[in-house]
């Protein structure tokens, strides 16, 4: 726990009958456990209560499930997330290339009709390499991703990384965030940029119609089938700008992209068009592929298995920051569960054999194989270390 030692415990101290280092722990094995409630992590850790004495302090028992909710309920989340991306920064190698893709999900049961509280929106850097969440912010009440984009950006080391952003994210301000990163860029269009996007499209139609006999560019293209599904997926890319009389206003901005995605399924196939701002070198079409097919895969490898493998979608956690700090323990265990790589296996089948298997769950939270809780009686053992 070196990582989240610098958190301040919410709690006043006559109500800590409980460490803050003990809720902590027992909470993100409990998730790692597919465990998804409050009332869920009280049964576990009471379960499991003898081998947790073997390395945590437990002075008052294990904490209730009343405990724990509060506790997160009133723990700082901007504190949470700080210590978090601090955490991934000293294990995760994001390496130059690596695609950071940023993207917005919505706790869909986290909206509380009696104090007219909206769900809340997260905002993720996705490590698309490492497969890992880098970080996270939420949305603040009657705002969007455009404000929560800023200070996620801040948060990250992303020298040399191609940061990609759908078309929400397509700011001057936050192009200018990214590159003073040291990071490159690849942001799609969309109406939010109409004169932007209108001019991107114009120009690959007119392209298209000569056959780009006189346009500098690049193309590849890609497919895929499997499922019942074929995709097609064509990419072209040029550094020609100077149609672009605002291109000074975007920093950094070198090359403009479009990609041409078909896919048929059933017999049926349709077609989707998308245009692009980058500040990737013109000539190298493939780095433009890789990042937008990346920036795809946060849909299947974090959505997608927060709601399946984590039960996202369906929690009702809601009371004042719990929401965001539950999130942020999804993404703790999701880490771990994912950099765990001994045997091929889906993030629910590795969250039921760490609760199955003590000896897993150790190899999961980074212990090494060989270890052996000792006993009580030797003193206590420092906790874990995500």
């Amino acid at each position: 726990m070196v990582h989240f030692g610098k958190l301040e415990d919410p709690r006043v101290e006559r109500t800590k009958r409980h460490s803050m280092t003990d809720i902590l722990v027992l909470s993100i094995c409990g998730f790692v456990c597919g465990i998804d409630t409050w009332v869920d992590l009280e049964e576990f850790a009471e379960i499991r209560e003898d081998w947790f004495r073997t390395f945590l302090e437990l002075p008052n028992g294990i904490p209730s499930h009343d405990t724990f909710g509060r506790f997160f309920a009133a723990l700082d989340p901007e504190a949470f997330s700080r210590c978090f991306s601090t955490w991934m920064q000293s294990v995760a190698e994001v390496t130059s290339g690596e695609v950071v893709a940023i993207d917005g999900k919505t706790l869909r049961r986290s909206f509380d009709r009696a104090s007219s509280k909206a769900a809340i929106h997260m905002v993720s850097a996705w490590a698309a390499g490492n497969r890992m969440v880098l970080g996270q912010v939420k949305t603040e009440e009657k705002s969007n991703e455009i404000t929560a984009i800023p200070k996620l950006l801040e948060t990250l080391h992303l020298q040399g990384c191609i940061v990609t952003i759908d078309a929400m994210g397509c700011q001057r301000a936050i192009v200018r965030d990214i590159v003073s990163k040291g990071a490159d860029y690849v942001i799609s269009l969309k109406g939010n940029q109409e004169k932007l996007h209108d001019k991107t499209k114009d120009f690959f139609v007119e392209a298209h119609a000569e056959r780009f006999e006189t346009i500098p560019h690049v193309y590849t293209e890609t497919s895929e089938q499997g499922h019942g599904r074929k995709e097609r997926r064509r990419y072209w890319l040029t550094n020609r700008l100077d149609w672009l009389r605002e291109r000074g206003d975007w920093k950094g901005l070198t090359s403009v992209g479009m990609v041409e995605a078909t896919r048929e399924v059933d017999g049926k196939s349709s077609t989707e068009v998308r245009y692009f701002i980058s500040s990737l070198d013109g000539t190298d079409v493939h780095k433009f592929a890789r990042a937008v097919r990346h920036h795809w895969t946060v849909e299947n490898n974090l959505h997608w298995v927060l709601d399946v493998a984590f039960s996202e979608d369906q929690s009702r956690v809601r009371k004042d920051n719990a929401p965001e700090n539950v999130a942020m323990l999804r993404h703790v265990a999701l880490n771990l569960l994912t950099a765990e790589t001994s045997k091929r296996s889906s993030i629910s089948t590795k969250r039921k054999k760490a609760g199955w298997s003590p000896d897993y769950l150790c190899h999961v939270l980074g212990l090494p194989s060989t270890y052996k809780p000792r006993l009580p009686s030797k003193g206590p053992r420092a906790a874990p270390k995500p």
